[in-house]
């Protein structure tokens, strides 16, 4: 008998990762499934990116990277933040890593421990508070309203802030929500968190660049917590980037630190023609991102109208991301005849059963009464896959 370690108990697998492996088992059973679960954009890696990896290969590219990332692309990061955001940052502030998860998993484990307290606003991506887990700490789960789109306020974050309270995650635009938070949002939370010296913040902007309502806005441009805010980003979604697995931080030089300590024992460098990759798309117009994202705001639009013609979803519009939310309660306790729906979690397995379409449970985002649909698939497959859900909710009676 196979005895594992402990450790292996302290979290599960991430649910998204777990639906799309359902819905390949199918497809390989020959059913034809779509894919609506998982947060990749469906578009290819701008051309001029793609010719900066030939060019990378046919350099000799190919030897162990620095473990924080090569000084030139720790440079392309500063530039990037200060054209795109106005952020002052110098490469020692930058760790680049396998992927903006990696980043997050060595800011975590560099950061909490047992005994420690970490809050994380509900609904939040997956492998937050798994990550939390696995660091010993323990997650602070704030359940956010609808009402609010689904932002923390200033008087929910303070209720839940105890003296173990060592870390607070949060993303903007947000998985899988798609709220944006407004300047002036962010700096009420700021004030918060500058009376509490003790409390490190990962802002994950992933979705940065796609964002339907309004520029960018960064909790590092407060400076009164400027030290203690760690930026996590990357080139899956704004690039079409996501096989590359590239992500990165910017933080206080002794946080940047810790985190390539921590690299360094386990993967060190993140794949070399992946950063030269990265330094051109960092550095280079951002005219193919803004085509996506224009194309993902069509999707959105779309999707929206089809989620009206099914009875009983709610849905606050995404302001960011490629994700709708709705809340799906209604069908608690329906029946198609032969299956009771009794939370999010039936829902999704009878819509990938039934209509052969994969979404995401609410529950793994922390929101019970939620399914996750992502719309970063083609206008096809999205009209083709709502006939189906809209055929599937109408059995449920």
């Amino acid at each position: 008998m196979i005895h594992l370690s402990s450790r292996m108990t302290l979290f599960n697998e991430p649910e998204t990762l777990k639906m799309a492996k359902l819905g390949r088992e199918l497809r390989a059973q020959g059913f034809d499934v779509i894919d609506l679960s998982l947060g990749e954009p469906d578009f290819n890696t701008p051309e001029h990116i793609k010719q900066s990896v030939i060019k990378a290969v046919q350099e000799n590219w190919s030897h162990y990277p620095p473990v924080a990332g090569y000084p030139e692309l720790r440079e392309a990061v500063c530039f990037k933040l200060k054209r795109d955001s106005g952020l002052d940052y110098k490469p020692e502030n930058i760790v680049v890593s396998t992927g903006a998860k990696q980043s997050i998993a060595n800011t975590v484990l560099a950061l909490v421990g047992k005994g420690d307290e970490v809050i994380i606003p509900t609904p939040y991506w997956v492998s937050y508070s798994e990550i939390v887990k696995l660091g010993e700490a323990e997650p602070v789960l704030i359940r956010t309203r609808m009402e609010n789109k689904y932002k923390l306020t200033t008087r929910e974050l303070e209720a839940n802030i105890t003296d173990k309270t060592r870390l607070f995650i949060f993303s903007s635009p947000c998985n899988p929500t798609g709220s944006v938070y407004s300047k002036q949002e962010l700096k009420a939370l700021a004030g918060v968190f500058a009376k509490h010296p003790q409390i490190y913040i990962i802002a994950d902007e992933i979705y940065e660049y796609i964002n339907y309502v309004s520029k960018h806005e960064s909790l590092a441009q407060f400076e009164e917590i400027r030290d203690r805010v760690i930026i996590i980003n990357g080139m899956s979604k704004g690039y079409a980037m996501t096989g590359y697995r590239l992500g990165y931080i910017a933080a206080h030089a002794e946080i940047a630190k810790a985190c390539e300590k921590l690299q360094g024992q386990f993967t060190s460098g993140t794949n070399s023609v992946t950063q030269r990759a990265a330094i051109t798309a960092l550095k280079s117009e951002l005219n193919a991102t803004h085509e996506m994202v224009k194309e993902f705001e069509r999707r959105k639009n779309r999707v929206m109208q089809l989620l009206s013609e099914i009875p009983g979803l709610n849905c606050v519009e995404p302001e960011g991301a490629f994700y709708v939310f709705p809340v799906v309660k209604d069908y608690f306790g329906t029946s198609d005849g032969s299956e009771t729906i009794k939370n999010a979690d039936d829902l999704c397995m009878y819509l990938l059963h039934s209509a052969h379409v994969s979404t995401v449970s609410g529950s793994a985002f922390g929101e019970p009464d939620c399914i996750r649909i992502s719309f970063a698939n083609s206008m096809e497959k999205i009209e083709a896959g709502f006939k189906r859900l809209k055929e599937a909710f109408t059995k449920l009676k």
